[in-house]
């Protein structure tokens, strides 16, 4: 995993700090609470079950799209925390965040059965299968 650590380019000696700095590989930090998108899939009787974990997001933030076999489940994470006392602002913490998960399955989901629910950070969706079309032989007059 690439970690992204802020070095300080401004040092009490820039020219030190400078070299020190470009000599050392960036390493990229991805926010530890920015939400994730974990999926588990399985087929039963003619329908899929998804089970999605995303915690910290309020069902009202989640949106989820079905385009024939593709669905995509869409997370953001709004976050705002203040603390005050006699009054006082001591502290004020924002946290936004944002994921995104696309998966493609064998056959297309019939969107009118599809259910969803989302309770203690889990997402389960149940997508039922499109039945096939069937095929129509056209006779030639």
């Amino acid at each position: 995993m690439n970690d992204l650590l802020a070095r300080e380019l401004f040092g009490t000696e820039p020219t030190e700090s400078f070299f020190r700095n470009w000599a050392m590989p960036w390493r990229g930090e991805v926010a530890q609470n920015s939400p994730r998108i974990k999926l588990d899939l399985s087929e039963h009787d003619g329908q899929y079950q998804v089970k999605a974990e995303i915690p910290g997001v309020k069902k009202e933030d989640i949106d989820i799209r079905i385009d024939g076999n593709q669905v995509t489940i869409t997370a953001e994470l709004k976050k705002e925390v203040e603390e005050k006392k006699d009054g006082r602002l001591l502290r004020c913490e924002r946290q936004y965040g944002y994921a995104s998960r696309t998966f493609s399955l064998d056959c297309e989901v019939d969107e009118a059965k599809t259910a969803a629910r989302y309770h203690d950070g889990i997402l389960e969706l149940t997508l039922p299968k499109k039945s096939p079309s069937e095929t129509r032989k056209i006779t030639i007059s």
